[in-house]
């Protein structure tokens, strides 16, 4: 089985652009509602409970699992990778959704820097809509910066948006807020032509009719969900030995820190398959407090 795990629904996006790329692939989702958002977090609390999840899809048979969050992706992956996978899990892989955007965005693999060409290529100008957190961890423009120099990268937070999208929230309250924010970014650019958006929060696939109404008519917008559903395709198919494909239809277990009913009532918004959500067995989080 491969895990996918986001702090609470976004994640089923990149979920359902997964099942249909991978269709006898058995997949596990966890949703960590009862600490979400993850964006207005410490790095520290991000880190804890993002190990704490992933560890808990190990142990529910998942030897892949995809942090199908950004913030996590931009805040924990790394040190989960470099120093926790290593020491307790060092035959189990974790991949976050950051990646295969930066490979898409600077037209170069994850493990290489910029060349001449590179150098040589025309300016661009990039914009970034994400989580709090994910604007304070600077990967995008870190990450982007190494392998494409000539793209200028502006970042804008978007503190509630996630928040309101997960309750459930109007497009008569989105909307406007959208605006607000994409109004913010195209502040910072001055007199620069937006040249490609990156959504960088799984939450904000589900307004991108609202991104797009706001943006300019020409802005390209990056396809997180499809992007990442490739990047992973390309991935089983380099290590044969992480995939398990059976018989359609595959399985697809769903678990919640939250209330599982909830949940389940909300989950329809964003995967149009069925899902019914299962309380964690055996299961508290211990950073509720800070909730």
């Amino acid at each position: 089985m491969i895990g996918v795990f986001d702090s609470g629904h976004g994640g089923l996006t990149i979920l359902q652009a997964l099942q249909q790329r991978l269709p006898r692939q058995g997949f596990i989702y966890l949703g960590d509602h009862a600490n979400a958002p993850y964006g207005q977090r410490s790095p520290d609390e991000i880190f804890a409970l993002t190990q704490q999840s992933v560890a808990t899809l190990f142990g529910l048979g998942c030897t892949l699992v995809i942090l199908a969050c950004n913030t996590a992706a931009a805040v924990a992956l790394r040190r989960l990778q470099q120093e926790w996978l290593p020491q307790h899990f060092p035959h189990h892989r974790c991949l976050g959704v950051l990646v295969p955007m930066i490979e898409e965005i600077a037209h170069n693999p994850w493990h290489s820097v910029a060349g001449q060409s590179d150098w040589d290529r025309q300016p661009e100008t990039l914009g970034v809509f994400a989580t709090r957190a994910t604007v304070a961890s600077g990967a995008y423009v870190h990450e982007v910066m190494k392998r494409a120099p000539r793209l200028r990268v502006f970042q804008q937070a978007c503190p509630d948006l996630a928040g309101l999208i997960e309750a459930g929230a109007e497009e008569d309250v989105l909307a406007p807020l959208v605006t607000r924010y994409v109004g913010e970014l195209q502040a910072q650019l001055g007199d620069a032509v937006l040249d490609s958006v990156v959504l960088g929060c799984t939450h904000y696939p589900l307004v991108e009719h609202l991104f797009r109404a706001a943006l300019p008519e020409n802005t390209r917008l990056v396809s997180q969900p499809q992007r990442t559903a490739e990047s992973l395709t390309a991935y089983l198919f380099r290590h044969p030995e992480m995939k398990r494909f059976g018989q359609l239809p595959a399985e697809i277990r769903a678990y919640t820190t939250g209330n599982a009913e909830e949940v389940t009532l909300l989950a329809s918004r964003y995967f149009p398959r069925h899902l019914r959500f299962q309380q964690l067995p055996n299961h508290a989080h211990r950073m509720q407090h800070h909730a």
